[in-house]
């Protein structure tokens, strides 16, 4: 019989407060913890304690405090990551971003989903779906991307969008749920 946090890596449905589960989560909450008290004046540190968080890094990372994520490890980001105050990124399954990112104010990438039954939600359970998020992509404030969404190259997300679904490379994306505005030039 597999574990939780073997259900949880293979993106079945998973009980979310096993102790296993819990523990990889406790780490981040500290990290997280470290990183948002350090000052602001002090970005050298603050990069420092977000490479250690994230799974992978590449050149040229900033991120603002404040920052929360449920694991960290499963955060991997390309060369010229940005992301703006108050990103919340649930990543119980990895969350992959490409080079050239630049992320709005309160955005949260969510891979963490809770059944749709009262007895779902009363047992506990969750499933994991990962979220990808390409090359050259500007998500603007107050976007939400939920669990399994692929994100195409060259995509700009409106401010306030909610994305259900993947979104095709050179477009740009608005609305609750969000949907293709109109083409954006590959240059």
């Amino acid at each position: 019989m597999p574990s939780e946090l073997e259900k949880l890596k293979n993106g079945d449905w998973y009980y979310f407060l096993d102790d296993e589960v819990a523990a990889r989560k406790a780490r981040s909450a500290q990290l997280c913890q470290e990183f948002n008290a350090l000052p602001a004046t002090d970005p050298a540190a603050q990069t420092a304690k977000i490479r250690d968080l994230f799974g992978a890094a590449g050149k040229r990372l900033s991120v603002q405090a404040p920052f929360h994520c449920d694991y960290g490890k499963n955060i991997h980001v390309g060369d010229d990551f940005l992301s703006n105050y108050n990103l919340t990124i649930l990543d119980i399954a990895p969350v992959t971003m490409g080079n050239h990112v630049m992320i709005g104010p309160n955005v949260g990438l969510y891979t963490v989903n809770h059944p749709m039954t009262a007895q779902g939600r009363r047992d506990y359970m969750a499933q994991a779906l990962p979220i990808t998020i390409g090359n050259d992509v500007w998500l603007g404030g107050n976007v939400v991307v939920l669990p399994g969404v692929t994100i195409g190259n060259n995509v700009v997300v409106a401010a306030g969008a909610v994305v259900t679904k993947d979104v095709r490379n050179n477009t740009l994306v608005a609305g609750v749920p969000a949907k293709p505005i109109r083409s954006l030039s590959a240059q």
